[in-house]
């Protein structure tokens, strides 16, 4: 396998860490339903490693854009413990319904599981759940207001959070068929993007920064939002 076989861009590569672009709509991990996920097809990115490299963590099935991968068990595991310490800067693009008002601002609203089943991933805002942070500012906006580009920086890594997050706030995700209006079916496609990545992976040198370019199914509604691809 190339990178390209099931629509993954190879971003970045060096001896401990792999940055790919993940398509949106293909999961990471297999789940029940089956189906192609990234994880059958690492075996084509080993680059002469005995091992196939790992993910580091999570993007939503989706949600396209930077997936960080680990290339061996001791690379994995710093990987790991930057994510979990907070010290990755990771910057999404979204498409959201409606017009914040202002330019940007801080979401602070904890999240929990709408259900004890352990098998759900949905999640709603709960006063007793995990804090969750997500700074935010827009980008852009359509001409008649009806959308917004923005800019989110999640502080916290919790499950949805962008998606509850701008859901909250009264604009959701465009495309979101769980926390906004889209239709399960037929509909345009999360309109969220994993743009950016800074990670500290070498102690002694500035963080890496990794970028990956919109997808195609997000440039129509950039587009209108102000977005000039260079």
């Amino acid at each position: 396998m190339v990178p390209t076989d099931i629509g993954v861009r190879l971003l970045y590569r060096d001896a401990l860490m792999l940055v790919i672009d993940k398509p949106a709509g293909l999961p990471v991990h297999p789940g029940p339903k089956g189906g192609p996920t990234v994880t059958d097809h690492l075996d084509g990115l080993r680059f002469g490693l005995p091992r196939r490299p790992q993910a580091a963590h999570r993007l939503d099935r989706d949600t396209s854009g930077c997936l960080v991968l680990g290339r061996h068990p001791k690379a994995l595991a710093r990987l790991n413990k930057l994510f979990a310490d907070g010290r990755v800067d990771k910057t999404y693009w979204a498409i959201v319904e409606g017009d914040p008002g202002e330019d940007g601002g801080v979401i602070d609203l904890a999240l929990a599981r709408r259900s004890d089943d352990p098998r759900s991933w949905w999640m709603k805002v709960d006063a007793a759940g995990d804090p969750s942070l997500t700074r935010w500012r827009v980008r852009g906006r359509s001409a008649d207001r009806t959308s917004a580009w923005l800019e989110l920086a999640p502080e916290t890594g919790r499950t949805h959070q962008l998606r509850v997050h701008c859901a909250a706030m009264g604009w959701p995700i465009r495309g979101d068929a769980v926390y906004g209006t889209a239709p399960r079916q037929g509909g345009p496609g999360l309109q969220l993007h994993a743009q950016a990545l800074a990670l500290p992976l070498y102690p002694k040198k500035p963080p890496i920064r990794i970028a990956a370019p919109p997808r195609a199914h997000m440039m129509p509604n950039l587009t209108d939002c102000g977005f000039v691809l260079d």
